[in-house]
């Protein structure tokens, strides 16, 4: 199978012809506009190994995002870092290339703390390893993670170890009515008590909070916290991660991750708050400009999440220094710039 994948890759190294790297497709409109022909993964499919008691998982990128989480509630286990599907069929590799978290990041880590090593094939064909199966397995730079968020820009993802964390003996969700300016200052109290928080969103008014731990934990958390309980809360933050409520079809859709203390910005727009008010959500018309400037002002970043893409790209652009060190490491793992051209960065 991988030797398929070898071969196109190879050609279009010495064509210099570009591809596209797909897995499911639910996250094709993320990041700026690609192009080239479709190399798609779904043939990479498949788990490799799993070890319960050892909380590691390896399986080939192509493996359906729902396969995987389905084998590990059999073991009462998770993906703790709770990937974004967005109701289409997303893959394991895919995931791990967008580098995408859901509700319980902030509390529970992001999706680079959880990769252990990958597999991949760079942009001249050659086939290459990071990483391995064991959670002390790094010395020196961790290539592995390097892979996480860099949207296939860099080689083709073709196997993926990761750990998992087991599931939370108890949760229950919580829900407040509390204006944006009262919710920000909550949520920086809470994350400052030995509270068992695991998610917080603010949307039109009311604060819906998660919290997931032991069953004493939470039920000491819930009597101390007070408010109304969400029967449908797994539903709920399934939607939230999913991005499946009207508020979300909105465009422009912008992602500002900003400092979690950061007043409210006062743009005037709809919006949607999270990660306990690291991440603001915005639903604007607004020039890119204006919105990178509020969102660097806050000691953050704005990336355009779905809409017309800005002349500059999607994501902020990058400082000098940091562009060039972007461009020595696309330079050494895809020299001809086949894998995903434009995606990340306009120019590469």
């Amino acid at each position: 199978m991988l030797d398929t994948f070898i071969e196109r890759i190879r050609t279009a190294h010495e064509n210099a012809s570009p591809l596209i790297i797909q897995g499911g497709g639910s996250k094709t409109f993320y990041g700026s506009a690609d192009e080239g022909e479709v190399l798609s993964t779904r043939k990479l499919t498949g788990v490799i190994d799993y070890q319960p008691k050892e909380l590691v998982l390896t399986a080939r990128a192509g493996t359906p995002l729902a396969e995987v989480e389905a084998l590990l509630a059999e073991q009462n286990q998770m993906l703790a870092f709770e990937p974004p599907h967005f109701g289409g069929p997303a893959t394991l590799g895919g995931s791990i290339a967008a580098g995408l978290s859901g509700p319980r990041r902030p509390y529970a880590g992001a999706a680079r703390d959880f990769v252990l090593g990958v597999r991949m094939i760079d942009g001249t064909g050659q086939p290459l390893r990071f990483g391995g199966q064991v959670i002390k397995n790094v010395a020196g730079y961790d290539v592995s993670r390097l892979m996480v968020g860099a949207l296939g820009t860099l080689g083709l993802l073709t196997e993926v170890s990761l750990k998992v964390l087991p599931k939370p003996a108890a949760e229950t969700t919580l829900q407040f009515e509390l204006d944006e300016a009262a919710v920000i200052l909550k949520m920086n109290q809470w994350a400052g008590q030995p509270l068992p928080l695991s998610a917080t969103s603010w949307h039109a008014g009311m604060l819906t909070v998660r919290l997931s731990g032991a069953a004493s934990a939470v039920q000491a958390a819930q009597a101390k916290l007070g408010g109304e309980a969400l029967n449908d809360a797994p539903a709920f933050w399934q939607r939230l991660r999913d991005q499946a409520t009207p508020f979300f079809d909105k465009r422009p859709l912008w992602r500002l991750a900003v400092k979690p203390t950061t007043p409210p910005l006062k743009l005037g727009d709809a919006q949607w708050i999270e990660w306990g008010g690291a991440v603001r959500w915005l639903a604007s018309d607004r020039p890119a400009t204006t919105l990178r400037e509020a969102a660097k002002a806050a000691g953050g970043h704005a990336t355009l999440f779905r809409g017309d893409t800005p002349p500059d790209g999607a994501f902020t652009p990058l400082a000098p220094a940091l562009l060039t060190l972007h461009r020595n490491l696309k330079q050494r793992f895809d020299p001809r710039g086949i894998f995903n051209h434009g995606r990340l960065v306009p120019d590469f």
